[in-house]
């Protein structure tokens, strides 16, 4: 698999946006966001959505420069339509939008609808984090999951993320889909041409499968749990979906029309309830607690939230990103495509 730093990356990306007739400004913004995701560990969120944004654009389904509208406003809570821009551009203005609220009372909620895939939660939950606030994102899009004990597509993945300040080394960040797997992992297998575990997905007919290709022939993903305990996530899922899909006006992921993501994301003043020193001492004690647990056979420690991603960042910053072959071929053939030049062997 070819291998590259992060800025060659985001140069790459931020040219190919350009090209395809995005401002430079969101061109840059989206590329960042996908290549944080890469840098983090979640490639199924990384540069292998320059080929789908793409064809979206071309489509039209993604409009670049769109204007952010505010639909509905109170001191508190805010829903925007995002005119079908960029999901980034439009996330991250509705969670700074959330911080803003928050910051002149206690909570802020702010939803969008209209908007396009916003790529991976974390970053928008860091962006509370990183103001001393409580950050919580959830987002819906289409149907992908099927309901526990049922085998026809009816929910989306439902990932749902929480940042909570700390004086932790990591951003403690929690950050999880509603299925037992985000579908841009399959993706990403299926683009390795590697089989997934059992137990991810089923076929068209309700039998588990391995072929990554059976989720994109009318199978669907399940939900987190699996067919043990998988009521937990099709219950949490069902209650984003509402959240997400139904408050924020954005449409159900069952919908036939349904596109993009409907957003939920909320920023809670910590310093209006304690000091946020006492918050970020307390909430560093309980990690610490709980990383002072014995192991169990066959594990070596206890992994926090957000303690995988802040490893693997370190790591791929220093050796580079690897993309896969099928993934860089295709980046490369819309690259020239679009008359972007000086493309990374």
């Amino acid at each position: 698999m070819p291998k590259f730093t992060a800025e060659q990356l985001i140069d790459l990306g931020t040219r190919i946006f350009s090209a395809a007739g995005a401002p430079s400004e969101e061109a840059r913004l989206v590329s960042e966001f996908l290549v944080r995701a890469n840098l983090a560990g979640h490639d199924s969120h990384g540069v292998i959505r320059i080929i789908e944004y793409v064809n979206n654009i071309e489509k039209g389904a993604i409009r670049p420069g769109a204007k952010i509208e505010v639909f509905r406003e109170t001191p508190s809570s805010a829903i925007l339509n995002g005119n079908w821009g960029f999901g980034q551009v439009i996330a991250k203005r509705a969670m700074e939008m959330a911080v803003e609220k928050a910051r002149d009372g206690a909570v802020g909620v702010v939803c969008a609808f209209n908007c396009n895939h916003v790529g991976r939660l974390a970053d928008y939950t860091m962006i509370a984090l990183s103001n001393d606030m409580i950050g919580i994102a959830m987002v819906n899009s289409t149907r992908f999951v099927a309901p526990f004990g049922g085998r026809d597509r009816m929910l989306s993945t439902g990932p749902i993320s929480f940042a909570f300040p700390s004086n932790l080394e990591f951003p403690l960040v929690v950050d999880i889909a509603t299925s037992v797997v985000a579908e841009g992992k399959v993706r990403v297998m299926l683009h390795k041409g590697e089989k997934i575990p059992f137990g991810w997905i089923i076929d068209k007919d309700g039998n588990p499968s391995n072929d990554p290709k059976d989720l994109y022939d009318g199978g669907a993903l399940l939900p987190l749990g699996g067919d043990e305990v998988g009521h937990k996530g099709f219950g949490l899922g069902l209650a984003i979906e509402i959240l997400t899909g139904i408050l924020s006006g954005a449409g159900c992921a069952y919908e036939e029309s349904k596109r993009g993501n409907g957003i939920f994301f909320e920023a809670i003043n910590i310093g209006r309830f304690m000091p946020i020193d006492e918050f970020k001492r307390k909430v560093t004690e309980l990690v610490k607690a709980i990383k002072s647990s014995r192991p169990r056979p066959g594990f070596k420690e206890i992994i926090i939230p957000g303690e995988p991603e802040y490893l693997t960042e370190k790591l791929r910053l220093r050796e580079g990103i690897y993309v896969p072959e099928r993934t860089w071929e295709e980046i490369k053939s819309i690259a020239k495509r679009l008359g972007v030049d000086g493309i990374p062997e």
